[in-house]
């Protein structure tokens, strides 16, 4: 079993950044890929970023590349989203999950953490 907690979310205006973490407990998440991914009330979950267990390879969704970067350390069970020049669409619950490497499964989800930005 893995935890994840996700910390960092809150309210910034409209250009401003953030950096979400994501914190694991129980198995080891250096065999996992991680991926963040947002959802807003009413609309389906949708896909943010992923890394490889690794950390070597990097997904994201074409409308944030440029906006968004993962990173991992796995030292540190931790996996983080730096977000830069936030805008209002951007404001959703985040939530991280941990998956197979393989595929584009994830086998363990966090609770959230909301975003706000603010115009």
């Amino acid at each position: 079993q893995v935890q994840l907690v996700e910390s960092g979310g809150g309210l910034v205006q409209a250009g401003g950044s953030l950096r979400l973490s994501c914190a694991a407990s129980g198995r080891t998440i250096s065999n996992y890929a991680m991926g963040w991914f947002r959802q807003v009330p009413g609309k389906e979950r949708e896909f943010v970023a992923r890394i490889s267990s690794s950390g070597g390879s990097t997904y994201y969704a074409d409308s944030l590349k440029g906006r968004f970067t993962i990173s991992r350390d796995n030292a540190k069970s931790t996996v983080w989203l730096q977000m830069i020049g936030l805008k209002p669409e951007d404001t959703a619950v985040y939530y991280c999950a941990a998956g197979s490497n393989l595929n584009t499964r994830y086998d363990y989800w966090g609770q959230g953490t909301q975003v706000t930005v603010s115009s």
